[in-house]
C-alpha cells in the first residue's frame, strides 16, 4: 500500500507543471533594436516563441518600454537612453522570475543598453550577454533603420549629420546619445549623454568596470555585411582612428581596450569575451545558426 501511495505522489509531482530539466533553464532578457518593438510578431515576438521551443520551460522577458507596442517603438527614438535603462533596470528588479539571475540577449541598439544595464543594475545579475549587432562603440552614420522606409529614420538621420551633439537634441534623439563623431573626439566625450558615459571615457566610474566583469561571457556577434551599422568594428567594440573616418581600430588597438576602462581586456585575457561573425547583412541570421552558435553555447542550461 505505501508504494502505491509513493508511486501515485510522484506521478502527481510529475504532472503538476514543467520537469526538472525544464525548471533549470536560466530565464532571458531581450531588448528590440531601432525600429522594432518588444512583441512584434515578425520579430522579437516570434524570436521569444522560439527560444521557447528550443529551451522548454525557459521564461523569456522581452523588455517594452511605455505601455504598449507603439509607445515602445516610439521611445526607442525618442525617450533619453538613461531613462529607458532606468525603467528596464526597475522591470527585471521586479520580475520574481528574474530574482536568481538571467541570461541577455540584445538586437541591434538594444545590445548597448543591456551593456548599460549590466554596468548600473547588477542585481539580479546579468550572467551572459548575446550583443546581435551592437554598436559599442556608437555609429558615425545611419543608413536605414529596422523599417528602411520609416519617416523617423530620415528625420533622426538629417537631425544626426547637423547637430547631434546640441542639448536639444542630445535629450530628444535615441540615436544622438551613440553617435559618435571621430573626426571631433572632444566634442564627442564633452557632449554624449549616454555612450560617453557608459565606455568611462568622461568620468571614470569604477562600479562600471566592476560590474561588468561580473558577467560570466560577453559575446559580441558582427554581420560582415551590414549595411546599417557605420562602421561595422563597432559591432566588436572597434571603430574608426581618431581624426579620421577611414581606417578602423580593432578593440585591441583602441585606448578602451588598452586603459582597460571597462575590463574588456581582463574579460579576453580570462576567455569570457568572445568574438562571433557571419556573412548577412544586419540582424540577418537563420535560427539554426543561432542555435548552433549562441543557444547551444550560451542559454542552454541543461
Amino acid at each position: 500500500m505505501l508504494s502505491f501511495f509513493f508511486l501515485l505522489a510522484v506521478l502527481l509531482f510529475c504532472s503538476a507543471g514543467p520537469t526538472w530539466a525544464q525548471q533549470q533553464q536560466t530565464p532571458i532578457v531581450i531588448w528590440h533594436g531601432m525600429g522594432d518593438s518588444c512583441c512584434n510578431p515578425i520579430s522579437l515576438g516570434g524570436f521569444s516563441k522560439h527560444l521557447e521551443e528550443y529551451l522548454p520551460g525557459v521564461y523569456v522577458h522581452s523588455l517594452r518600454i511605455g505601455n504598449n507596442i507603439i509607445e515602445d517603438t516610439e521611445n526607442g527614438f525618442f525617450m533619453q537612453v538613461n531613462k529607458q535603462v532606468q525603467k528596464a533596470c526597475l522591470q527585471i528588479k521586479s520580475d520574481p522570475n528574474l530574482k536568481d539571475g538571467f541570461n541577455a540577449i540584445g538586437f541591434s541598439q538594444g545590445a548597448q543598453f543591456l551593456r548599460a544595464l549590466a554596468q548600473r543594475c547588477p542585481d539580479p545579475p546579468m550572467l551572459n550577454l548575446i550583443s546581435l549587432g551592437g554598436q559599442h562603440q556608437g555609429v558615425y552614420g545611419l543608413p536605414h533603420c529596422f523599417y528602411p522606409g520609416h519617416k523617423w529614420c530620415d528625420y533622426v538621420r538629417k537631425a544626426l549629420n547637423h547637430a547631434a551633439y546640441e542639448s536639444y537634441v542630445q535629450k530628444t534623439l535615441v540615436q544622438a546619445q551613440y553617435w559618435h563623431d571621430p573626426l571631433n573626439e572632444d566634442l564627442y566625450r564633452n557632449g554624449s549623454m549616454f555612450l560617453a558615459d557608459v565606455n568611462n571615457e568622461q568620468v571614470f566610474n569604477q562600479e562600471y568596470r566592476t560590474n561588468l566583469l561580473k558577467l560570466q561571457n560577453l559575446v559580441l556577434v558582427k554581420f560582415n555585411n551590414d549595411s546599417m551599422v557605420e562602421p561595422r568594428s563597432s559591432e566588436w567594440f572597434g571603430f574608426y582612428a581618431p581624426g579620421q573616418a577611414v581606417e578602423e581600430l580593432a578593440l585591441e588597438d583602441t585606448d578602451l581596450y588598452k586603459e582597460d576602462r571597462l575590463g574588456l581586456k581582463v574579460l579576453n585575457d580570462s576567455g569570457r569575451l568572445h568574438f562571433l561573425d557571419l556573412d548577412g547583412d544586419h540582424l540577418e541570421f537563420t535560427r539554426e545558426w543561432f542555435n548552433e552558435n549562441i543557444a547551444d553555447k550560451y542559454l542552454k542550461s541543461v
